[in-house]
């Protein structure tokens, strides 16, 4: 099998209709943050419960088609001895592994940020590849001001994304390209448009000329909204109009699957708003699906509260959001779905 087989035969196994994708690649300071306020002790056991709790949901293989692991989660075993990964893929749940290294400031560009860990990633990329991983995820970040992200911000980030998509299709693992323009601030959806329109220009140039096979990428950009800090909020008519307007200015019809993060929306939000762009726009030329972290996990993580005893409910809570956003990415939820289904 060429490479380019086997990149493709990652992603027709990750596009299947109705699926998405979980983040559950959590940093181990972000996790431990989420965990303290869901009243959680923060240890290593607990984040391996968790993710057993995640993966081993009955019926999550009806919608997912890919969990994004950290690091630490790929050498973790279930209660019977199985690795994580392997458990997985036994459920026909395609593993991928979070590779970059958190962000830094960006010099010359004040206010921006760039993500590291471009160094020895084909190597990290070999060895996650043996214990099972198919697919990676590389996070780039915008902040939102009158002056943010500066070309700068834009082409370095872009940059970065480019290279390390590269080097991943050159180990035979597909790349999920993530550049998020964040929620935070009182930016107006305007000009969430504007920078995103600029950003993810930046991002397929830098890709095409690092020649990278677009057919053998994932994009997960964040929506086009207004900042957290700018009410109201936009209705997911108004999102899913602004954010496909943007997709086509931007992203070649070679892009096999876009998979959203939720980037701070609510749960119901993020569903509603994926469901309005495959209600409005069922011809879009690429798969329209979900890649969410928060918005699938925070019910769970609440109601799971570290305890064994709630393990059920929990997961009846995952497999209720999964479902949610299953019929999401067929354009069929309906809020009255939400509190039925």
């Amino acid at each position: 099998m060429t490479i380019e087989d086997e990149l493709q035969t990652t992603i027709a196994a990750i596009t299947q209709p109705g699926k998405g994708i979980v983040a559950a690649d959590e940093s181990l300071p972000t996790i431990g943050k989420r965990f303290a306020a869901a009243g959680i002790e923060v240890t290593e056991e607990n984040r391996r419960a968790y993710r057993t709790l995640l993966f081993t949901t009955p019926g999550a293989d009806l919608f997912l088609s890919g969990v994004i692991l950290f690091e630490e989660t790929l050498s973790q075993r279930d209660g019977d001895g199985t690795p994580l990964p392997q458990l997985l893929s036994r459920r026909g749940i395609v593993p991928g592994i979070k590779v970059d290294k958190g962000t830094t400031a960006l010099p010359g560009a004040p206010g921006d940020l760039v993500t590291q860990g471009l160094d020895g990633l084909a190597e990290r990329l070999k060895a996650y590849k043996a214990q099972g991983a198919r697919f990676a995820k590389w996070r780039e970040v915008y902040g939102v001001t009158d002056a943010n992200p500066t070309p700068l911000g834009i082409a370095a980030n872009a940059e970065v994304l480019a290279r390390y998509a590269a080097i991943c299709q050159g180990e035979g693992i597909v790349p999920i390209v993530e550049p998020e323009v964040l929620i935070d601030g009182d930016h107006t959806l305007e000009r969430c448009h504007e920078v995103s329109e600029a950003v993810l220009h930046a991002v397929f140039d830098a890709l095409h000329r690092h020649r990278v096979l677009l057919e053998g990428v994932i994009l997960k950009p964040s929506m086009v909204l207004p900042g957290k800090g700018h009410p109201p909020r936009a209705d997911p008519e108004q999102v899913a109009a602004a954010t496909i307007r943007v997709l086509r200015r931007t992203v070649p019809a070679a892009v096999p699957t876009i998979n959203f993060l939720s980037g701070g929306q609510a749960p119901e939000e993020a569903t509603a708003n994926l469901n309005a762009m495959n209600a409005l726009f069922p011809n879009a030329p690429w798969v329209l699906s979900f890649s969410y972290a928060r918005a699938l996990q925070d019910p769970v993580m609440r109601l799971w509260a570290g305890r064994a005893e709630n393990v059920a409910a929990a997961q009846q809570a995952f497999h209720h959001r999964m479902k949610m956003n299953s019929l999401a990415r067929q354009g069929k939820w309906l809020p009255e779905i939400e509190r039925t289904g």
